[in-house]
């Protein structure tokens, strides 16, 4: 198992950056049966002929809405800097779910698996296969990730679609543990702070145990003397960045 820790967020506070660039994700919705998704798309300035790694981004539950916007404030707007479109460039998507609705479908507070994906997730994995099919999309490298709400919903789309994903990356989330063996499979890297008052650390640490007994090497980072927003550093980690873009299935 990797384990590493953070010696201080207020280090990693000082990486955040105000992005001047949500026009580069352009407005776009998916329609399903009458169901509406909003998404924000990027893509990268870069050879149109090329298939590049699909990268989901779950927001959290702050910034569901219709308004196709709020999504972009955490997280996501790390992998449209310069800087990272040119080191790894890549096609992403940042669905908003609807409110009152949620991105994963547990049930409490045993945190099971419940059969049916919730509509949001539904919306989001056909949104997937149809950019499959529209898009150069390397099937080979298709990444997942989200933060506290989106953290659930990142457990819940490996865990019902274990052969769709090359990696994830959960952020201050919680899944079903007692699916461990069926996503081992699949590297995993797992962030929380340790004084999340939200979403409590025990739910990332029992499933890296989880995935450890399944034969996994999970990576783990556990920031000390962080609360909820262990985004912050997580997505402004290149470490994290060069370690997902390298992953293949």
């Amino acid at each position: 198992m990797k384990f590493i820790i953070a010696f201080s967020i207020f280090g990693f506070l000082c990486l955040q950056t105000v992005f001047s660039q949500p026009s580069r994700f352009s407005y776009n919705k998916f329609i399903s049966k009458g169901d509406t998704l909003h998404y924000r798309l990027l893509f990268p300035d870069a050879n149109q002929l090329k298939k590049y790694p699909l990268v989901i981004f779950l927001h959290g539950s702050g910034e569901r809405g219709n308004d196709n916007d709020a999504q972009l404030k955490w997280g996501v707007m790390n992998f449209a800097t310069d800087e990272n479109m040119a080191k790894f460039p890549a096609i992403v998507i940042a669905p908003q779910c609807p409110n009152n609705m949620v991105w994963s479908n547990f049930s409490r507070p045993d945190m099971q698996l419940l059969p049916t994906p919730t509509k949001p997730m539904e919306l989001v994995i056909e949104l997937i296969h149809q950019l499959l099919q529209t898009m150069p999309v390397d099937t080979n490298r298709i990444y997942i990730t989200g933060l506290s709400l989106g953290g659930y919903g990142t457990y819940d789309a490996i865990e019902r679609y274990p052969n769709l994903f090359a990696a994830a990356v959960p952020v201050c989330g919680a899944g079903d543990t007692t699916k461990a063996s069926s996503i081992a499979h699949i590297p995993i890297w797992i962030f929380h702070g340790s004084d999340d008052p939200v979403v409590n650390p025990i739910h990332s640490i029992q499933m890296v145990q989880a995935l450890n007994r399944a034969g996994a090497h999970p990576g783990f980072t556990l920031y000390p003397e962080v609360g909820h927003f262990s985004w912050i550093p997580a997505y402004n980690n290149e470490l994290m960045l060069q370690w997902l873009f390298r992953q293949h299935k």
